[in-house]
């Protein structure tokens, strides 16, 4: 069939598929003309433009600040916990609610699970002070009421550390247990079938069929978690950090927002960015790399 006889009979296909190309065209491509203003001295009425060009001097300032090495190793440290504690979660549950064959339980435990995943930060916000609150929350009100000491959840580092893993795996957990969940039901059915006569117990299944089924989709979701070590969303550490616990809850999309937003200083702001931007391609790559020598699975 020739292009064109091709083309006139499937030109909706591509006519749809122009409204995401010039989304990103617009929104994600576009704004990289401003990247440039990491490498000026940014003067908001000179514009982009007109600004002083001054080469990596910004880098230079950025590499000297004590504040950004604690904001570089705090999110380097959160997203290595997240992934260590964070990543396997859905994938456990996603297995257990696989192996469910009460149905009525099964869809009543995935919209508890889900639920999280679509509620507001700054709700949650609300919810975590109102649980974890030293003051006013539930849990520690129950143990002043039995005569026991208040727990610093929201203000001793250590504490605040395991509150803030645990509220990032009830909040993402259930997203997670969706594609896991999408990925085992298109494994054959008869597998499963052939393994119970042969039979193999719930765990060899799990072992030998489940899990080797779906190893692309872990491979996948994987490199994608290490290519964003280096990034960090700002919703989380904002909300859930505060000013006794800054040293360890200051991280990266925090530091830009606050040299950048509150202190108006958009060139250093620009060039942390663009940092994070080409170190989490490294990450990216490597990952990508590492998962198809070892595993023979990527998505590069």
């Amino acid at each position: 069939m020739k292009n064109t006889t091709y083309l006139r009979r499937n030109w909706q296909i591509y006519a749809l598929l122009m409204l995401p190309v010039i989304y990103f065209l617009i929104f994600k491509y576009g704004p990289m003309y401003g990247v440039q203003i990491a490498f000026k001295e940014f003067n908001f009425f000179e514009g982009i433009a007109g600004s002083e060009w001054v080469g990596l001097d910004i880098f230079r300032e950025v590499f000297q600040s004590n504040d950004f090495f604690k904001a570089l190793r705090n999110t380097l440290l959160l997203n290595l916990l997240d992934l260590i504690i964070s990543f396997p979660a859905p994938l456990i549950l996603a297995i257990m609610l696989y192996e469910l064959r009460i149905i009525w339980f099964k869809k009543f435990a995935q919209t508890i699970l889900y639920v999280p995943h679509f509620i507001s930060w700054v709700i949650i916000g609300g919810i975590v002070l109102q649980v974890f609150g030293t003051e006013s929350g539930f849990i520690n009100n129950l143990l002043t009421g039995m005569g026991l000491d208040a727990i610093p959840f929201l203000s001793n580092k250590h504490y605040w550390l395991i509150t803030y893993l645990l509220v990032g795996v009830w909040q993402s957990a259930g997203w997670g247990t969706i594609l896991y969940l999408a990925a085992l039901t298109g494994i054959n059915k008869e597998l499963f079938e052939a393994a119970e006569v042969d039979g193999a117990g719930r765990f060899k299944k799990i072992f030998h069929i489940s899990l080797p089924g779906i190893k692309t989709t872990i491979a996948t979701l994987l490199i994608i978690n290490l290519g964003n070590m280096i990034s960090i969303g700002f919703d989380r550490p904002f909300i859930v950090g505060n000013v006794a616990v800054r040293d360890y809850s200051e991280v990266l999309s925090t530091f830009v927002y606050r040299v950048g937003i509150e202190s108006g200083q958009i060139s250093l702001a620009t060039a942390v960015g663009l940092f994070q931007a080409l170190v989490g391609l490294i990450f990216l790559l490597g990952a990508n790399y590492a998962s198809k020598k070892l595993a023979d699975e990527s998505i590069l």
